[in-house]
Parts: C-alpha cells; structure tokens; sequence
C-alpha cells in the first residue's frame, strides 16, 4: 500500500477519536482499537467514507497483557505495517490509593503504562529499519504535578510517559522516526464522564480553560510532524506548565490540595 497506517490506541472517543479523523484527513490509513466494537465499526466507516482512506477496526482490552501481541498479528493480518503509533488510550482512577483494590491499580497501570511501552516496542524496530515513524504518546499537564492525591497514580504514570517519550525522542531522531509527548490539560471528551467528575470540574474550573478534543489532536499530530520531543497545547496549559518548573513543589502541593477540597465538596 502506498499511503501510511497509523494505529490508534483508545480511539472509540475523545482524543483517540479526534487523532483517527486528523490522520485521515491528513492522507494516513487508520487502525483503531478500542474495548468498544460497535463504536470501532461505525468509525471505520466514517473514516472510510469521509476520508476516502483505508481503515480497520481492531477490538482489544489493553489491561490484557495480551492484547499487545494480538494488535500485533492482527496488523500482521492484514498485511500492513505500523508506520505511525498513538498511545492514547487511558482512564482516572478516583477513590485514592487504599480506595481502590489492588487488582484494580495492576489494571491501571498495564493500560497506562506498560501497554504503550509495548506497543512501542513491537513497532518501533520497523519503523527504524524503513527510516521512517510516528510515535505520540498521550500524556496530561498532570504529568508536571508534584502530586496528584485522590487519583493517586494518574500523575506520576503520565510523568514517567512524558519522560520515556522525551527519552526516546533522544534515541530514535537520527533513523527518521519522530517521539512526541501530547500533554493536554482539561478536554471535553467523556473522560470526565466515565469518573463521574463532569459536573463538578465544569463549576470549578473555567470555561476558557477547557479545550475541545479535536483541538488537542490537531496540535498533537503537528507537534509530532516538527518531531518536537513535547507538546503542551492551549496557551493557559503553556503558562501553567512554565510555572511548574519554577514553582516550589511545596507551594503547588498546598494549591493543589486547596483546589481538590473545593471540587471534593
């Protein structure tokens, strides 16, 4: 084939499906996965139709050790190979530490962490031997935090996956393949939704604060393009991550915790 394939982690909503559009329309094939089967179908279609590009559906649950190898073989199948990567896929995990079962961390950081690891180690050898890649991988201005209670491990997983991209990026700029860390702060999509904090976070922080998911994408994948080894989109998101390097972690420890007791009201 003569067009590229990306392949998309987490891409049945939000950003993951805003990065599958941006692909598309940028002249990218589009292999997406997801948990949800029906919404994979109906994306492929769109994709399909709208785009006039080629794209699959790939159904896998990522907290699967699995499920790695199996997007592997059924990219395999297809007689394709992965030209591009997003590891988008991703939840919150309110309820504290000792709130949640231990079962349910272990779940949480195979999707968020080892999944991306993996996925980006299968594909990337390709991709260097072709001289030619795309990896971005789905990080949070959490990821700048000192601290992150309540949804305890959320930000120290999305700083280590803005440190390893940034890490990589160092590694693999010379053999044509391109690292990027998307780190997006507050985004309309049904992240929100899914832990039940929609309502609450919409009264807290302000609505110019808040960017629209296919925004988040667009400035992704042109982050990725520039091979920039990092991208924080949206000017407030810009500042606050410029005042976190400078910022004693003492001083945003104290703000951070004040402005959870508000939402936690």
């Amino acid at each position: 084939m003569a067009r590229r394939l990306v392949l998309i982690t987490g891409a049945s909503s939000g950003i993951g499906l805003a990065f599958a559009r941006t692909y598309a329309a940028n002249g990218w094939d589009v292999a997406v996965t997801a948990r949800r089967a029906e919404r994979l179908e109906k994306l492929v279609e769109e994709i399909r139709l709208r785009f006039g590009v080629e794209a699959y559906g790939l159904p896998a649950d990522l907290s699967d050790p699995a499920a790695p190898g199996v997007l592997q073989e059924g990219i395999l199948a297809l007689g394709r190979t992965v030209d591009g990567l997003v590891n988008n896929a991703g939840y919150g995990q309110p309820g504290g530490f000792v709130g949640n079962p231990w079962e349910a961390h272990r779940a949480f950081m195979q999707v968020m962490m080892l999944a991306p690891m993996e996925l980006t180690h299968r594909f990337l050898p390709g991709m260097i031997e072709q001289k030619f890649g795309r990896v971005v991988n789905v990080s949070s201005l959490a990821g700048f935090l000192p601290a992150s209670p309540g949804d305890t491990v959320y930000g120290p997983v999305k700083t280590f996956l803005t440190r390893f991209s940034q890490s990589l990026h160092l590694e693999v700029r010379d053999h044509g393949v391109h690292v990027s860390a998307l780190c997006p702060g507050w985004t309309w999509s049904e992240f929100h939704d899914v832990i039940g904090t929609r309502s609450k976070l919409s009264k807290s922080i302000p609505e110019w604060w808040w960017m629209g998911a296919d925004e988040v994408a667009r400035e992704g994948y042109q982050a990725c393009e520039a091979n920039r080894a990092a991208c924080v989109p949206g000017a407030p998101n810009k500042t606050v991550s410029a005042l976190l390097k400078v910022l004693p972690d003492d001083w945003v420890m104290e703000v951070v915790s004040g402005h959870l007791s508000k939402i936690h009201r």
